[in-house]
């Protein structure tokens, strides 16, 4: 078996500009292991998807304030993406990326029972970001994510998922490997040095 590429020369000669996380089953307990270590002054912007029962007001971003470095707030429609912020997905409303740095709100149908979708997001934002986007997808028990992952590596973005064999529910990685095999398959621990290391591949 082939050893794996070293996070440096994954990262070299890329120019990140925004980082897309989808999670579900699991999603915050992983989210909790790799976020809290990003500065104030990281240098992209952070969109998290997660799976929220219709209906239910989201806590995350009161929770994640508490908790990381970073700014946090629920993602509103033509809010604009600025570095060091984490935006999440508000429960009820697929997140879209725009080309021009901004974020729409949809409340299209539901995609694999969810809205918001990771898949709509990710699509999205590979065809905003291309190249300078970095797709993550964490933990979780469906098939949401897979689809948008191949698009990122489509788009000539970066992606990375989460071990299935640590996941707390390794469905959802695994359906992403099946599907189109990532650039990365990495242990939370590494993917939150990944992160750490973005914001620095393109200096």
């Amino acid at each position: 078996m082939d050893n794996p590429p070293s996070l440096e020369l994954v990262l070299r000669g890329r120019e990140p500009e925004a980082v897309v996380i989808g999670a579900s089953a699991g999603g915050v307990n992983a989210l909790l292991r790799i976020l809290p270590g990003l500065p104030a002054g990281y240098g992209l912007p952070v969109v998290a998807v997660m799976h929220v029962m219709a209906g239910r007001q989201s806590q995350l971003a009161e929770v994640f304030q508490q908790r990381v470095a970073l700014q946090v707030r629920e993602a509103g429609d033509k809010d604009e993406m600025v570095a060091g912020t984490l935006y999440f997905a508000p429960a009820g409303y697929h997140l879209l990326l725009e080309g021009d740095g901004t974020i729409a709100l949809s409340c299209d149908p539901p995609l694999h029972f969810a809205r918001p979708s990771i898949d709509v997001a990710m699509e999205s934002a590979a065809d905003a970001y291309g190249p300078g986007l970095v797709g993550i997808l964490l933990t979780g028990a469906n098939d949401d994510g897979a689809a948008g992952m191949a698009a990122i590596k489509a788009a000539g973005g970066l992606t990375v998922v989460q071990d299935p064999h640590e996941a707390e529910v390794g469905i959802m990685p695994q359906r992403a490997i099946d599907l189109r095999q990532p650039d990365l398959v990495l242990p939370l621990e590494d993917i939150r040095r990944l992160l750490l290391m973005l914001e620095k591949s393109d200096e």
